[in-house]
């Protein structure tokens, strides 16, 4: 095989399924996003929330993006391999300073322009590799054209927010974003290019739901510390770990696999199946993400609760204030209200969730005033009774 060949990216086939190396770009970026749960335990506040939410953002639309570019060309052959892993340095060095991401330091470089660089770094080599891929394909390659003028002018606000800090960093922060990602809308109007392989697009969005799950869970231990002998801690961390379960449960087996096979039975080139990539797939787990995160922040606060960190000798007795019992239940709600639109826009989908959530929202202000653990508590057991209810209406669908 002469070089040149080896140099052409390796198109992926309708059979590609998601490779370890993606894998491997799944969990650091999972790492990136559970730094966002110390970042908002240290101090959390309406404005920490949104901030932690910004940068939530930021990664989830660079990791889909290379998500969509892994669909295209395979990730883990030449230069796509060689890109990725610098992207995945990147991304590693930003999740070290996502905690600090609004401080100002007396050292040569600070912690936001440290981010700023990094991100710049993942979205460059984003378009550098998409223009590799474009390679004897002239409508991608415009594609990647009109998406590069959107990223670079981005990047403006972007280093001018880090330069700035404080309120501006904020306001020029979330105006890099939106830049960013309309701009990307836009390119993508038309057409958001051929989902090749279903099966991979949905691998990919499953995997990293439950590597979220599965680290978020090991991060909300964090607010035990190392006092796990105590009884309020480990009822709380008995009642977080049902919760997770029942959020596994309520997305691989209720949901992702009848969405699943709607995405591979729908024909690749066809617009059907690019709208449900980029809509339930690429949008509707966002929420879910997001909601995973917020549930483990809680969880974190309660087992900080139980630990007696908040009140010293009462324990998992004392109610949470009102903004970490919202985090909480609105973690939860927006799950639901995640895998609901997933549900909805891939297969029929029953008002149960929708109840749920209404129940959530309603159970929130009076959870406000019960015991941490007892607030745990209510929130399990509701999903625990959403869980069987949707067993039993699936398997009277399936019968």
């Amino acid at each position: 095989m002469s070089r040149v060949t080896r140099s052409r990216p390796v198109l992926v086939e309708e059979a590609h399924r998601a490779t370890t190396f993606e894998i491997f770009f799944d969990l650091v970026l999972v790492f990136a996003l559970t730094r966002l749960i110390d970042f908002l335990a240290e101090s959390l506040s309406p404005l920490t929330l949104y901030q932690g939410l910004l940068l939530l953002l930021w990664f989830w639309y660079a990791w889909s993006c290379y998500t969509w570019l892994g669909n295209q060309v395979r990730a883990d052959r030449g230069v796509v391999t060689a890109g990725m892993t610098v992207a995945m340095a990147a991304i590693f060095v930003a999740a070290l300073v996502i905690p600090e991401a609004w401080q100002r330091h007396d050292a040569a470089v600070s912690p936001p322009l440290i981010l700023a660089v990094a991100y710049a770094v993942v979205r460059g080599l984003h378009l550098a590799l998409m223009v590799y891929a474009s390679s004897g394909n002239p409508q991608y390659r415009r594609q990647t054209l009109r998406f590069a003028a959107s990223t670079t002018l981005a990047w403006v606000p972007l280093f001018a927010g880090a330069v700035l800090g404080g309120s501006a960093e904020t306001v020029l922060w979330t105006v890099a974003f939106l830049v960013d990602y309309g701009g990307g809308r836009v390119a993508t109007a038309a057409s958001f290019g051929e989902v090749r392989s279903g099966t991979h697009f949905a691998e990919r969005h499953g995997l990293v739901l439950i590597i979220v799950l599965g680290e978020s869970l090991l991060s909300a231990g964090g607010g035990a510390g190392s006092r796990l002998i105590h009884w309020p801690v480990l009822v709380a961390a008995l009642l977080g770990f049902a919760a997770t379960v029942c959020l596994w449960r309520l997305y691989f087996v209720d949901a992702a696999p009848a969405a699943a096979r709607a995405l591979a039975e729908a024909s690749p080139r066809s617009r059907h199946r690019q709208r449900l990539a980029s809509d339930a797939y690429t949008l509707a787990h966002l929420p879910l993400v997001a909601g995973v995160l917020s549930f483990a922040l809680g969880l974190h606060l309660v087992l900080a609760s139980a630990m007696g960190r908040a009140a010293p000798g009462h324990g998992g007795g004392v109610p949470l204030e009102w903004l970490p019992t919202s985090v909480l239940y609105g973690g939860v709600a927006l799950y639901l209200v995640g895998r609901f639109l997933f549900l909805r826009l891939t297969v029929s989908t029953s008002p149960a969730p929708l109840v749920a959530i209404g129940i959530l929202l309603l159970l929130a202000p009076l959870a406000r005033f019960l015991p941490a653990l007892a607030a745990l508590g209510l929130l399990t057991a509701l999903l625990i009774a959403l869980v069987c209810y949707e067993r039993l209406t699936w398997r009277v669908r399936e019968a």
